[in-house]
């Protein structure tokens, strides 16, 4: 069998393992895999082949991690928007429990609310900006 044949089968052995397992930094290694293949191709050494795939491996993969970074970091589930509908919605608080917390109804039921850590306890019109369990975290609009 090839050299290259090898190194195809290794980088298609990574890309169906990402699949699997959805670790994106297996792509990336599956890269300097296939330019390895490629420099194969062309004749170079084992040891050439070798080095090509661990110098375009990292460096794909640390390419990766530094664009990663430059992009601000995803809100926890409880307070995104992509993964709870109910943030953002708008709920109407009549009255606070000394204890800083009430019930409002609020999609046909009644739920337990709490105020934003930090704001003062307000009646009226509040916007969900986190749901931990069963309970509303809201702030005043």
């Amino acid at each position: 069998m090839a050299e290259s044949t090898i190194w195809w089968l290794l980088a298609g052995t990574a890309v169906g393992i990402e699949l699997a397992t959805g670790t994106f930094y297996l792509l990336m290694l599956a890269i300097g895999l296939a330019a390895a293949a490629v420099t194969a191709h062309a004749g170079a050494t084992s040891t050439t082949q070798i080095v090509v795939a661990a110098l375009v491996g990292a460096g794909a993969v640390m390419a990766w991690r530094a664009y990663k970074q430059t992009k601000p970091s995803s809100l926890p589930a409880t307070a995104n928007r992509d993964v709870n509908l109910d943030i953002g919605e708008t709920v109407q608080v009549d009255a606070w429990n000394p204890d800083g917390t009430t019930t409002v109804k609020y999609r046909g039921a009644k739920w337990a609310v709490s105020m934003l850590p930090g704001d003062p306890l307000a009646i009226g019109p509040h916007r969900v900006v986190e749901v931990v369990g069963s309970r509303l975290i809201v702030q005043k609009l």
